[in-house]
């Protein structure tokens, strides 16, 4: 399989065993041609559902409980009900693991939940006709061997992340047109991410990761009103604070991001990426002291979850 032209932190190296990996739909295991859904599903016909993204490392799913925790209390916000309980949920995840031969590194998983399949095309949850879709892709998927030190290329794009009362941004919907014409809007201005910000014009986040900025040598990230409840986002804030670095949850705007000593992005593919350029501004001309001395931080703290983690 070919990988298309694809930029920034979800670079991948292509592995043609994903061509007919198994996929796990509702608790069965179906070949990647096979596996379908009906045009009828909740998340196809209205992006009515949550998912999670899952990284294996040495052989075990890291940060499981932070993953399930944020995927029932989406489901729970959404008033949606997953219809397994977390036990059964996490044998599926290492059963198509399992089925696929997946051991050690060098996989992710996206695990998504929709409401189900409706009688009719309609947005009321009241016309579902039975229980939630949950679907389980795993991937042979690493990271390409340069995005820990290939400096990141940003671009200020004009769609905010909204207020909470419009869409929340802090739910991990299944709905992400606004992230995609972010992403639209950065790529055409050559950019491998857009920098988001939110509806005051502080900096958020970008259109499929977490933004930080080093300044002074103190750590700064968004308030978190307008993005994510990020997995990574919240591990990074952690161990930087174990290390002894001062790290602010604060509003700041793209002056501040301009006037930077080093940049960065975290996500669960990836972990920490550094960037070099913002806006056409030159942030770093490499991989600066901090976002090294996290990157290290972060693959000790995956390893740290994991040891002595039960497989079901």
């Amino acid at each position: 399989m070919t990988q298309p032209e694809t930029r920034g932190t979800h670079l991948y190296v292509a592995d043609e065993r994903n061509e007919n990996v198994y996929i796990d739909i509702n608790g069965e295991h179906f070949r990647r041609p096979e596996a379908k859904i009906s045009v009828f599903d909740s998340g196809f016909m209205l992006g009515d559902g949550v998912w999670e993204g899952i990284r294996l490392h040495k052989g075990r799913l890291a940060f499981l409980d932070r993953h399930l925790d944020r995927l029932w209390r989406g489901a729970k916000a959404i008033h949606m009900d997953i219809g397994i309980s977390r036990e059964e949920m996490e044998q599926r995840l290492y059963a198509v693991l399992d089925a696929n031969g997946m051991e050690g590194e060098g996989v992710h998983i996206r695990l998504m939940v929709t409401r189900g399949i409706r009688s009719t095309p309609y947005q009321d949850p009241r016309v579902v006709v039975t229980p939630a879709t949950i679907v389980i892709i795993p991937e042979w998927k690493e990271p390409a061997p340069e995005t820990a030190t290939r400096l990141l290329k940003l671009a200020t794009v004009h769609v905010r992340r909204g207020y909470p009362d419009v869409q929340d941004p802090m739910l991990n919907s299944h709905s992400k047109l606004n992230c995609i014409t972010a992403c639209i809007q950065a790529a055409q201005a050559g950019a491998d991410e857009g920098l988001m910000l939110d509806p005051h014009g502080f900096v958020a986040t970008c259109n499929s990761t977490h933004f930080f900025i080093v300044r002074d040598g103190e750590v700064w990230t968004s308030s978190g009103d307008y993005c994510l409840d990020g997995i990574t986002r919240g591990v990074v804030i952690e161990i930087a604070r174990e290390a002894g670095l001062t790290v602010r949850e604060r509003n700041f705007s793209l002056t501040h991001v301009y006037g930077a000593e080093e940049a960065f992005t975290t996500g669960t593919f990836a972990g920490v990426a550094p960037i070099g350029v913002i806006d056409g501004r030159l942030i770093s001309k490499a991989r600066g002291p901090v976002v090294e001395k996290l990157q290290t931080a972060y693959l000790s703290r995956l390893s740290k979850d994991v040891e002595g983690r039960a497989r079901p």
